[in-house]
Formats: C-alpha cells, sequence, structure tokens
C-alpha cells in the first residue's frame, strides 16, 4: 500500500462543531434552523478568507481547508468543485472515545463529499483502558482502509490525555506530563496502532519541547518503509512563542521537512471584517506561515513534518458576547494587526500577501 503525504500542506481548520455551538454563540442542542444558518454563516466568513487569500498568492496546490459536513456542507462541496484540498472530519465530536459522527452511514457520507482527506481526532493513550483502545483500533482500520480503497488521504489527530492513575503520579502538573511522559506515550500509541493495522497518511499531533522527542516521534510515524508518512504538529492553543518553540524543536535533524505547525493565534484582538470585501481571513489564513518559514530558514527540518496553519479561531471579545445571535456580524468590529507571508521553502525572503 503506497500510504502517506509528503508534500507542503497549509490546511485552515474549522471544523469545530460543540465548541463553537456553544462556547462561542452559547447555543444549546438540539439546533434551530436559524441557529443552524448562523454558524454556518461564521464558516463561510473563514471559507471567503481563504479564497482571497488564494487570489494573491498562497500557494493553490499546498492550500486547503478541513471544515465539518454539518455546518459546512456547502463549503466542502464548493472547494472540492474548485479543486482546492479539502478534509472533513469523521469523528463525533468532543467524545473520549472514537465513534463516527454518522454511525454505520459514516461511508456514505464519506462518498457524498469525498474530501481529499478523512480527520479522525482520537484521545488514545496506550496506557488506558486496552480494551477500548482496541475498540478504537478497529474503528479507525475500517477507516483507513476504506478512504485508501477509494482513493483518498486519511489525517490523524492524535491526542494523549493523562490516565488518572498517571494524573494521581504526577499530581496533576500537566507540564510535567507533557515534558516527560507524553513523548514516549506518543511513540507507543503510534506503534501500537500500527501494529493494530491503522495506516494514516499524515499524523496530526501535539507538540513537543525537545527536538529528539519530535525527531522519535517522526521515526515511529516513518518506519518500516512509511517513508512518505507525513506529520502535523498541533498549536494546541498557545501563543506564537510557544509555536516557534515547537518549530525549533523539530528542527535541525535533517534537511526535507515540509512544514511545521498548526496553531490557533486568532483571538478576540485578531479580527475578521470586510475590508474590501474580503475579511481578515485573508491576512489571518497563514500567520504561523512566516513563523514556519522564519524557522525553516533558520534551522533544518526532521523529515516528515508537515505544515497545518490553523490561524483561526475566533472568539468575542467578551464571555457575554457569546450568546448573542448578532456574533456573525460582530466579527467586523475586531482589529487585526498586520501579516506578512514568507515564501514556500527553497524560495526568496518573505514577501507581504493581502
Amino acid at each position: 500500500m503506497d500510504i502517506g503525504y509528503d508534500r507542503p500542506l497549509y490546511i485552515l481548520p474549522f471544523d469545530h462543531r460543540a465548541s463553537f455551538e456553544k462556547g462561542l454563540f452559547g447555543f444549546n442542542a438540539p439546533l434551530s434552523a436559524e441557529q443552524t444558518a448562523t454558524v454556518a454563516a461564521s464558516k463561510q466568513v473563514v471559507y471567503d478568507g481563504l479564497k482571497a487569500a488564494l487570489s494573491r498568492g498562497v500557494p493553490r496546490e499546498a492550500a486547503g481547508i478541513l471544515v465539518d459536513e454539518q455546518f459546512g456542507a456547502d463549503i466542502l462541496r464548493d472547494a472540492r468543485a474548485q479543486g482546492y484540498i479539502t478534509a472533513a472530519p469523521v469523528e463525533k465530536s468532543g467524545q473520549n472515545e472514537f465513534n463516527f459522527e454518522y454511525g454505520d452511514k459514516w461511508r456514505e457520507h464519506l462518498a457524498e463529499f469525498k474530501p481529499t482527506f478523512a480527520k479522525a481526532l482520537v484521545r488514545y493513550n496506550p496506557e488506558d483502558d486496552e480494551a477500548m483502545n482496541r475498540r478504537q483500533a478497529a474503528r479507525l482500520k475500517d477507516l483507513g482502509d476504506y478512504v485508501h480503497k477509494e482513493g483518498q488521504k486519511f489525517m490523524f489527530e492524535l491526542l494523549v490525555p493523562m490516565t488518572k492513575d498517571q494524573h494521581d503520579r504526577l499530581e496533576g502538573d500537566q507540564h510535567l506530563f507533557d515534558h516527560d511522559l507524553r513523548p514516549s506515550l506518543m511513540i507507543g500509541a503510534i506503534k501500537e496502532l500500527q501494529g493494530y493495522g491503522v495506516e494514516p497518511d499524515v499524523w496530526k499531533i501535539e507538540g513537543l519541547d525537545r527536538r529528539e522527542d519530535a525527531a522519535a516521534v517522526a521515526a515511529a510515524a516513518r518506519r518500516d518503509g512509511r517513508d512518505k508518512v507525513g506529520c502535523i504538529l498541533l498549536g494546541r492553543g498557545s501563543n506564537e512563542a510557544g509555536i516557534i518553540h515547537w518549530l525549533k524543536a523539530a528542527a535541525q535533524m535533517g534537511d526535507d521537512l515540509r512544514g511545521g505547525a498548526q496553531s490557533r493565534l486568532t483571538r478576540a484582538d485578531y479580527p475578521l471584517r470586510p475590508e474590501g470585501g474580503e475579511g481578515e481571513p485573508c491576512k489571518r489564513f497563514l500567520n504561523p506561515y512566516p513563523l514556519f518559514t522564519r524557522t525553516y530558514h533558520e534551522h533544518i527540518w526532521v523529515p516528515g513534518f508537515l505544515l497545518c496553519a490553523n490561524p483561526w479561531a475566533i472568539q468575542p471579545e467578551q464571555a457575554s458576547r457569546r450568546r448573542s445571535p448578532e456574533t456573525v456580524t460582530r466579527f467586523h468590529s475586531f482589529t487585526v494587526r498586520p501579516l506578512v507571508l514568507g515564501p514556500l521553502p527553497g524560495l526568496s525572503r518573505a514577501r507581504p500577501f493581502c
């Protein structure tokens, strides 16, 4: 089986569902038709920003979207018709154990939209409940086998949460877990899942503090002939300094890394406003891109890492706005800092777009 994806990849993810419904808008399920339309309209704003950014020079062959069917069905259809790279989540949102959003009909939904990537977010700790891990692995193997048979790609978003025993042992210290324990658990999870026959083309993983850990994770993802398999570093809500730190941790180990970090850098002080009819998603689409290119030119990269740029995680300036049905229009009142986009690897110095 020829698996992997070793080309530059700049993904704009806005596949959030539960966090949009309740966290951003304050809606409670089940949503009314009007509430559903409100969430869908907010995602259209982001998609319009992607198209504006592409029209201004962002590399079309490397840029894409990750959006859900529930609120982004029209976006997925249009993006496919336009020939953009697309990714769609298959997981049921907000669950501790991976299962399919549409139950036994998940194949039909993937067949309808046929995204470039089927994305599965999975919480998997190899020291957690063995029976649960086996159930998850069986579903994920079915998913990978299906998408590869259909000529699609499989993106695996791996989150490694602390187990209760690990929490007690470390007294709940998240930093200690991330620094000392999570890297080996990530490697163990990847190898265990591979042993169960789960074969992603791209692993979407949490950031690592040490370059030797990043190299070890990349090596696990690419072991035993999986030479084209890539990894994406999640920003996990970190700030710019944290993203740069993780990028540098993945550097200095090789010369053919394809990218760097997924980051949620858009917050209350980074806007969406319709100047020129384009909106700030155009300017924010590749905000982590200069971080990647700057670090790329300063360091040598670990083989196997791709860039997933996620500058968009809109949050109202005040919690009181979350319950307002006018949230979509209020996107336009935010302010934004300037953006300078850098070149693709191997090209000349950074230049401004948007």
